[in-house]
């Protein structure tokens, strides 16, 4: 999933940037509104984390700016004002959430990790697919009752499949969700990532969830049913 971060604070900005990276996220870093309404709108992020006090535009307009375009990317709001009228603005003028500073690096992504999936339209914590089960919480696999070991990216990019199932998910839809600037648009990272996946998931007995649909991406499908 990919996050862009709009927080003029440098050290706070960096502090967020490494926590989210840390869990497998694409991150984008702006520090001031003007740049950070720029970026929001030239590219397609699951959330977009925003300070209100922001230099150049400050947060109330780059929410403005982004919800008069009609851009529904989910806003969670960062501000030091904790009044409950404050709360009301901010849900009321679009935001999705709102976190009072100082707040624990822990809430902040559990808070991140739910509106990623309100971003596709799916609040269930736990994934069923088949034989396949994922913990969105707890960041667990399991299939076949056998406990699956991934990275934080693995993960990412496997709830992004799974979260799409029955879909064709395209290369470039994978970098732009999945990856950041920072990864080569020329490289083969996307197609090493599905090749590690296909190899953590499979058994000598067990269908491959991950298909390639040449000259379109991949898609994850299950013959089992799917569950909630």
């Amino acid at each position: 999933m990919r996050v862009l971060v709009i927080e003029d604070s440098v050290r706070l900005q960096r502090t967020l940037g490494t926590a989210l990276r840390k869990s497998g996220y694409a991150v984008d870093l702006s520090g001031d509104g003007e740049s950070g309404l720029w970026l929001a709108t030239s590219n397609q992020y699951d959330v977009v984390v925003l300070d209100l006090m922001l230099p150049k535009l400050d947060g109330w307009g780059v929410l403005g700016g982004l919800r008069q375009r009609k851009h529904d990317v989910h806003i969670l709001l960062l501000t030091a004002r904790d009044s409950v009228a404050d709360r009301v603005q901010g849900l009321g003028n679009g935001a999705d959430d709102y976190l009072v500073k100082p707040f624990a690096l822990e809430e902040f992504l559990a808070r991140v990790q739910a509106l990623c999936r309100r971003a596709y339209g799916d609040k269930r914590r736990v994934l069923m697919l088949g034989d396949l089960e994922m913990d969105t919480l707890r960041r667990t696999i399991r299939r076949a009752g056998r406990d699956i070991e991934l990275t934080s990216r693995e993960y990412l990019l496997l709830e992004y499949l799974a979260r799409r199932t029955g879909q064709v998910v395209s290369r470039s839809e994978i970098e732009s969700h999945i990856y950041d600037e920072q990864v080569d648009p020329m490289s083969n990272v996307v197609d090493s990532a599905i090749c590690c996946l296909r190899k953590k998931l499979g058994g000598a007995d067990q269908a491959p969830l991950i298909r390639t649909r040449r000259g379109f991406g991949y898609v994850l499908e299950v013959d089992g049913p799917v569950c909630a």
